[in-house]
This record gives structure tokens, C-alpha cells and sequence, in this order.
């Protein structure tokens, strides 16, 4: 094969990649802004805001002085994926003080077994409802922390993307900037050929 054919058809295939690449960086710059703005937005319309730092330090507090993952987000909304996630610990630990560690399931069940119209059964049903609330608030700050995490991986895919696409373009001009160089009399393995064809002639 030519060396200047050579050189064209993989300039051609590498600027084919490029723009592949391209393509590629640019959804994932939509899709990491869009997840981003969606967790952002989803969580500014609930106005979930973390206790102050004195809730926080204050003794005997539900934020008692151990929950020390509060303290950098004291006082602020909720607005982002880590806070998302600090804020679902929070609820988590809350729920865990609440009897039967606050499973829902088992605080229903207690609940249904208690005798109807007791305190007890007053005091379950209240439980119950506080279990499934914060459960499911939970669940939504969770789900809003996955989504914030595929965001994060979107926006390194996407710098991963263009910079591949940055140095596939180098390439692609050093190849076309050879193929201008070469003759287009120069075969690829010439030199290869001629030293095997040296290489087997017996010798006198």
C-alpha cells in the first residue's frame, strides 16, 4: 500500500473518531447540567434546611454533639447531593432511636396488634407515621445523592471525552501533515521488503 493512502485513510478514520468523541462530550455536558439542575431544583422546592450549629451542640438535642457529619452543612439548605446524602443520615439516625430501631414494618405490625383506643396503640400509630414519612423523605434525598453521583461521573466522562477528542485531532493533523510530506511513489513497507529480499539472497 501507498504511504500517502495510508496516511489519508487513517487521517480520515481518527477525524471520524473525533468527532465521535465530540458528540459524545457534548451529551455529556447536557446530561451532567440537566441531572445537576434537576437535583438542585428538586430539593430548593422542598426547603429541608440542617439544624444550627447550637441544635447541633446542644446536649440532650435529637442533633446530639456524635453526629459531627452536620456540623460543615450547620444551618444551610439542602441543596446539593452531599448535603442530600448528610441530611438522609440524619434521618436515618433519627429513625434508628425510635422503637424497633423504626421499622416500619414491625412499628405497623405493633401497631395493629395493640389494643385499639390505648395510649399504646395511640403512641404506635404516631410512630408509625413518623417512621413512613421520614423513610420516605429518605428515599427522595437518596435518590436525588444517586443522581447528583451520576452527574459527577458525567462531568469526568466529559472532560475524558474532549481531551481524547484534543489529542485524536493532533494525530489527525500530524498524519495529514505526512501525507502531504510523503511522495506518492512510497510504499509503506518498502524498506521492510527490500531488507527481507537483501536478507534472502544466498550468499557466493
Amino acid at each position: 500500500m501507498r504511504r500517502k493512502v495510508f496516511d489519508l485513510i487513517a487521517s480520515s478514520a481518527g477525524l471520524v473518531i473525533v468527532v465521535v468523541l465530540l458528540v459524545a462530550g457534548g451529551l455529556l455536558a447536557w446530561g451532567e447540567s440537566f441531572t445537576s439542575s434537576s437535583v438542585h431544583n428538586q430539593l430548593a422546592y422542598q426547603q429541608i434546611y440542617f439544624p444550627t450549629k447550637a441544635q447541633i451542640l446542644t446536649k440532650g438535642s435529637e442533633n446530639y454533639p456524635e453526629r459531627s457529619f452536620l456540623l460543615p452543612y450547620a444551618g444551610q439548605e439542602v441543596l446539593d447531593g452531599a448535603q442530600a446524602n448528610a441530611y438522609a443520615l440524619k434521618i436515618r439516625e433519627d429513625i434508628a432511636g425510635m422503637p424497633y430501631h423504626g421499622v416500619y414494618s414491625k412499628l405497623s405490625a405493633a401497631a395493629m396488634a395493640a389494643k385499639p383506643g390505648s395510649a399504646q396503640a395511640t403512641t404506635l400509630e404516631a410512630d408509625v407515621a413518623t417512621a413512613f414519612k421520614g423513610v420516605t423523605l429518605q428515599g427522595l434525598l437518596l435518590e436525588a445523592y444517586a443522581f447528583s453521583v451520576i452527574g459527577i461521573v458525567m462531568f469526568w466522562a466529559m472532560i475524558a471525552s474532549f481531551c481524547l477528542a484534543f489529542i485524536m485531532a493532533l494525530l489527525v493533523v500530524l498524519g495529514l501533515r505526512h501525507a502531504r510530506l510523503t511522495t506518492p511513489e512510497e510504499e509503506l513497507l518498502a524498506s521492510r521488503r527490500l531488507e527481507a529480499r537483501v536478507g534472502s539472497t544466498p550468499t557466493p
